[in-house]
């Protein structure tokens, strides 16, 4: 039996994916997470279901002793690489945060890899690498330019592992570009919080996440940054996939290193846009809650439209999305918001 190392599988998305990968393989997981931003529930929940099959450590990808050790006693198959600083906004304040904790830790990562002969690697980027591009939907092609630190910082990380790849020949990777993620596991049992995945937050950013909350009377009111962008209705656009399409991109991109020992780079998303006041909109409808929405300025490092081609991922992988509908996206966040409670 293989085991993986996940790093950040306290958090939304690669808790899902450690579910999904436990679900579907024959293997075992280590977590690795500092739990800064994720949540000891999601690895509680990952032990009840999967028993030993998954282990937990809390560790910082800072910690270089820890870290060399981990791997001096473990024969890991592959990496999971989850474990970064991911709010937009707070990037362009706190920039050097960024290129630390997600540049500088994946370099230091990529090269325990290297020293200890872990070949494949999955990592965690960014439809923020694209910055603004100007054909809609992007290909993987298009040019990266950034237009805000944290895109930057992954951009940063995929360089790294190209010329990684090229220097090391057994050394494989894939990197997910990441379109928006929303909504909550497809098979929750809503017992109770603790025996369920979904988008938790210590301080919530996603707009889906947002209106949910209001919806379920947790924020009084919310704010549209910016209507005034060149789009259909001045609101920004955006690509929304389901979390379970998400995990299981992770899953077929395993299975691309396995089956190819060949390096890329795949969009994920479903080459669907909807504007901020269409998903507000779609919330009210599904919760039939009219909850309150201000107009507010526009937030610096919010590209105008973000809308994935995802040709690639459908064409060279096993990937087949299920959950491609936003109606249920949306229910699925606003019944989970419903679980959490207050």
């Amino acid at each position: 039996m293989k085991n993986i190392l996940f790093t950040g599988a306290g958090g939304y998305i690669g808790s899902h994916t450690a579910f999904t990968f436990l679900s579907n393989l024959d293997s075992n997981i280590t977590v690795i997470d500092n739990l800064s931003s994720g949540f000891i529930e999601n690895i509680e929940f990952l032990k009840y279901k999967f028993k030993d099959r998954i282990s937990f450590i809390k560790l910082d990808l800072s910690n270089e002793n820890e870290m060399k050790d981990l791997f001096k006693n473990n024969i890991f198959d592959a990496v999971v690489h989850f474990a970064a600083s991911l709010i937009v906004e707070e990037s362009t304040i706190k920039p050097l945060l960024y290129y630390l904790n997600n540049t500088k830790n994946t370099l230091a990562l990529i090269n325990l890899c290297i020293e200890f002969g872990v070949n494949k690697f999955i990592f965690s980027s960014t439809a923020a690498v694209y910055g603004e591009p100007k054909k809609i939907p992007v290909s993987e092609g298009t040019q990266l330019m950034p237009i805000n630190p944290y895109g930057n910082s992954k951009m940063m990380s995929e360089i790294i592992l190209k010329d990684t790849s090229k220097a090391y020949k057994n050394f494989n990777y894939v990197a997910l570009r990441y379109f928006n993620v929303a909504g909550a596991l497809s098979q929750n049992e809503f017992r109770n919080t603790k025996y369920g995945l979904g988008q938790r937050s210590k301080n919530a950013t996603h707009l889906i996440k947002i209106a949910c909350e209001c919806a379920t009377n947790k924020r009084e009111v919310m704010s549209i940054f910016g209507d005034d962008y060149n789009t259909k209705d001045g609101t920004c656009i955006r690509d929304y996939i389901h979390i379970d399409d998400l995990a299981l991109a992770h899953l077929s991109s395993y299975e691309f290193l396995q089956n190819n020992k060949q390096s890329e780079v795949f969009n994920v998303g479903y080459n669907n846009g909807y504007s901020v006041k269409e998903i507000i909109n779609k919330v009210k409808e599904i919760s039939n809650i009219d909850f309150k929405v201000l107009n507010a300025s526009r937030r610096s490092g919010d590209p105008a439209n973000l809308v994935a081609d995802n040709s690639k991922i459908l064409s060279l992988t096993s990937w087949k999305p299920k959950y491609n509908d936003i109606n249920y996206i949306i229910k699925s966040a606003y019944d989970w918001e419903i679980n959490l409670g207050k």
